[in-house]
């Protein structure tokens, strides 16, 4: 696990932030600064609705072409699918309904493996003293496990048959969290390979994240051959390309969001029917860049004129120097962080990220791992 404090922000925190409110009697206002702020929201609102279309408004915008202004514009509206409406329907009503409440919050392990876990007395010394915090789940595709801790006994779900680069790999993903969120008390839930170890105790992995206030899901944007070059024009019209993403398949996840991921059907369909090895001379691997790119697709938001619109408001009401941070803060209401406290070593840009031998563990490694 990477070594961070668990972040958490709240009104309480950000009134020892923000200075004490000033008398408005009292307030100079900079009447300048509120016209200048309006102008650009009312700019930005309208081009935005009607984008430059002509060569002269385009020189207006931009002295080289409207490619350029239209760059950091937020992309233009179209019409939606009746798909794409009932999901974003569905998860919007997820995201609104009340997080379920817990006496007892537990953390739910899903080991996605072949066979046996060769780290099983590893895990047991991390289990111990912990009962109850706690749940095991694990999804062996080829043969049932031999275990060695009492803690793994009977935790196999049904399984099924699965193969690397296919959609099999996200299914299995997805049969471990449906039967994860059957115990009302998991309220994180943490994806594991059968190579995985944690590298730190109980206490602070627990600690991070449940008192954390996001899910990790590595997301990011590869412009390369093994990234965006994967991408297939069949995903339109709900996923383009300029969303695509890729990532590593571990995650750890909020109940609110392993639910959204259960009620998908809309782009999961798009990347079973459309990423594959070998479609059209690709490779493309669902479980790189189905769950990055959904997440990226879903919570996308149109952050200039929701940036304008708060440093309106905050402006107008005294905060000038903390309006940008404030604001910054409020942006990310779905809760995403954009990488893995999972450590996967990419460095050697091949397909597979970097594996550890016996000769390459020491404890230099781990101390850089966990820095």
């Amino acid at each position: 696990m990477k070594p961070s404090k668990a972040w958490r922000v709240g009104m309480k925190d950000m009134e020892h932030m923000l200075p004490s409110p000033r008398h408005r009697g009292q307030m100079k206002k900079p009447t300048w600064i509120i016209v200048l702020v309006s102008l650009v929201c009312m700019f930005l609102v309208v081009s935005y609705i009607h984008p430059p279309q002509t060569s002269s408004t385009c020189y207006i915008f931009s002295a080289s072409s409207c490619q350029t202004f239209s760059s950091w514009l937020p992309p233009s509206i179209r019409e939606l699918s009746d798909d794409e409406i009932a999901s974003r329907v569905v998860i919007r009503n997820i995201l609104n309904t009340p997080p379920m409440e817990s006496k007892n919050p537990k953390i739910a392990f899903m080991f996605l493996s072949v066979g046996s876990l060769p780290f099983e007395k590893l895990w047991d010394k991390f289990f111990q003293g912990h009962e109850g915090r706690f749940s095991i789940h694990i999804h062996a595709s080829k043969e049932k496990p031999v275990h060695k801790s009492s803690y793994f006994v009977n935790r196999e779900i049904h399984s099924d048959k699965v193969e690397w680069g296919t959609i099999s790999m996200v299914d299995a993903e997805k049969r471990l969290l449906a039967n994860a969120l059957k115990d009302p008390d998991n309220q994180h839930f943490v994806l594991l390979s059968d190579s995985c170890v944690p590298l730190r105790d109980f206490d602070y992995v627990y600690n991070y994240l449940m008192y954390t206030n996001i899910s990790f899901i590595d997301s990011f944007s590869d412009p390369g051959p093994h990234g965006s070059g994967r991408y297939s024009e069949h995903m339109l019209p709900e996923v383009e390309k300029k969303f695509f993403r890729k990532g590593a398949q571990w995650f750890t996840m909020k109940r609110q969001h392993a639910v959204i991921v259960m009620a998908d059907s809309l782009y999961y369909s798009k990347f079973r029917d459309y990423c594959k090895p070998g479609m059209d001379g690709v490779n493309c691997y669902a479980d790189e860049h189905y769950l990055p790119t959904f997440f990226h697709v879903r919570t996308y938001m149109n952050i200039y004129i929701y940036v304008c619109i708060c440093m309106y408001i905050y402006t107008y009401i005294g905060y000038y120097e903390f309006a940008f941070l404030k604001c910054v803060q409020m942006h990310d209401p779905n809760g995403i962080a954009n990488w893995s406290v999972t450590h996967v070593d990419w460095s050697e840009r091949k397909w597979h990220p970097k594996s550890y031998e016996e000769k390459d563990i020491s404890e230099q490694l781990l101390k850089n791992i966990t820095v």
